[in-house]
C-alpha cells in the first residue's frame, strides 16, 4: 500500500508540518477475543513479577531488567492529574531513583484535551501538587516536537513526539498498568505509545480523522494500531536501551488522566512485573487479569473487551515488537517458573490505602 503525503489542511492539528499516512487500511480483527497461552505461538521471553508492592519490590523489579540502561535515563511516568488516586505512589519513585537512577529524568509530554496538564504551565503546577519535586521533569514538547520513523506501520510511516525525546540515551518505561477509556487497558505500549507523542499533532494523528469534529472519533482496533505504531517509532529510537516495568495496584478501568472522576477500584491488587520485551510484559498483565475469578476480572475484562484493547496485543506482534509467550519468574520463591494463574491466587479484595 502506497503512503500519501497528507497536505497541510489535513494535518491533523490544523498546523502546516506535513503528515504521512496510509490510505484508509482495513483494520484488523479480534480486539475483543482473548488468545488463550495454549493457542500462540513463538518464542518465549522473560518477564519477572514480585507481589511486593512497595519500594523495595519496585526496586527489585527494576533491578532484573536494567543491564542496558545508561547515559542520559529518561523515565516515562504518568504523572497524573491533581490529586489523582491511583497514580504510582511517589515515594516508590523516590526510592527507585535514589538506589538505581540518582541522575534520571521523569519525561512526560502534555494532553491531547484541555485539563491539568494541558500547558506546559498547568503540567508544571500539577506536577507540583503530586509531588513530583525530588526530581527534574522533563515535559518533552515544552519547546517543540519532531517526527520520528514509524518502520513497517500501516497508518503512518512517522510520528510526532515531543523533541527532548531525542536528549536521551536510555529509555525505561515505569507504567501504572489499569483500564483505559479508548484502549481498553493502559499497559507499557499506552504508557509510551501515548505519552511520548506531543500533546497537539502526535496526539491529534492517534485519536482524530483529520477533519473531523469528535478528537475521539478513532476507535477500537484503529486506535490500538495507531497507537501501537507511535510506540514502535518511540522504542525503535533506544534500540536494546529500553526497559519496562508494570505496577498492577490500583487498578481502575479508569485511566490516571482521569484523576479523581476515575472509576472506583474494584479489581484486587497483583504485584509488579518488569522484562527487556513490551509485548510480552503487557501480555503478562493481561493474562493475570485472565486468569483472576470472574468476580475479580469482570469490570476489567468487560472493559478491554468493549473497547477491543486486545488487538494492541495482536498488532504488536505482528509488527515484531515482542513475544506473547514468556517465562514468568517468581522473584518471591527463588526465581521459580510460575504461570499467570499461580499469580494471582489468593488475591485479597481491593482496600483504598
Amino acid at each position: 500500500m502506497k503512503a500519501k503525503l497528507l497536505s497541510p489542511k489535513e494535518c491533523p492539528c490544523g498546523c502546516n508540518a506535513p503528515v504521512t499516512s496510509t490510505p484508509a487500511p482495513v483494520p484488523g480483527k479480534g480486539g475483543n477475543k482473548y488468545v488463550p497461552y495454549e493457542d500462540r505461538t513463538g518464542n518465549e521471553s522473560i518477564v519477572y513479577f514480585t507481589r511486593k508492592l512497595s519500594p523495595e519490590g519496585l526496586i527489585s523489579a527494576y533491578e532484573k531488567v536494567s543491564g542496558m540502561i545508561g547515559g542520559k535515563v529518561g523515565v516515562k511516568l504518568h504523572t497524573g492529574e491533581k490529586n489523582g488516586p491511583n497514580i504510582i505512589p511517589r515515594e516508590w519513585v523516590k526510592a527507585l531513583f535514589a538506589k538505581d537512577l540518582p541522575d534520571a529524568t521523569i519525561i512526560e509530554t502534555n494532553t491531547y484535551y484541555e485539563g491539568d496538564r494541558y500547558t506546559t504551565e498547568q503540567h508544571r503546577e500539577t506536577l507540583k501538587v503530586n509531588g513530583w519535586t525530588f526530581s527534574p521533569v522533563d515535559i518533552m514538547d515544552e519547546e517543540g516536537t519532531v517526527f520520528i520513523p514509524v518502520t513497517g506501520g500501516k497508518w503512518f510511516n512517522r510520528m510526532s513526539v515531543g523533541g527532548h525525546l531525542l536528549r536521551y540515551d536510555s529509555l525505561v518505561a515505569l507504567t501504572h498498568f489499569k483500564g483505559h477509556t479508548a484502549g481498553g487497558f493502559g499497559g507499557s505500549n499506552k504508557n509510551i505509545g501515548i505519552g511520548c507523542a506531543d500533546g497537539r499533532i502526535g496526539k491529534a494523528m492517534i485519536h482524530t480523522t483529520p477533519g473531523q469534529d469528535d478528537q475521539w472519533d478513532i476507535s477500537e482496533e484503529e486506535f490500538m494500531e495507531r497507537m501501537t505504531e507511535s510506540t514502535k517509532a518511540s522504542i525503535d529510537l533506544f534500540g536494546k536501551k529500553v526497559t519496562y516495568v508494570n505496577v498492577m495496584r490500583n487498578m481502575s478501568v479508569s485511566c490516571d488522566c482521569e484523576g479523581l472522576a476515575a472509576e472506583p477500584v474494584v479489581t484486587p491488587n497483583v504485584g509488579i512485573l518488569s522484562s527487556t520485551d513490551i509485548l510480552a510484559i503487557d501480555q503478562a498483565c493481561v493474562d493475570m487479569i485472565y486468569a483472576m475469578t470472574e468476580e475479580e476480572h469482570r469490570a476489567m475484562v468487560e472493559r478491554i473487551e468493549t473497547r477491543h484493547g486486545l488487538r494492541q496485543l495482536s498488532y504488536m506482534k505482528e509488527m515484531g515488537m515482542g513475544n506473547d509467550r514468556y517465562v514468568l519468574i517468581d522473584l518471591d520463591n527463588g526465581g521459580v517458573r510460575i504461570t499467570a494463574k499461580d499469580a494471582v491466587k489468593g488475591l485479597k479484595p481491593f482496600v483504598a490505602e
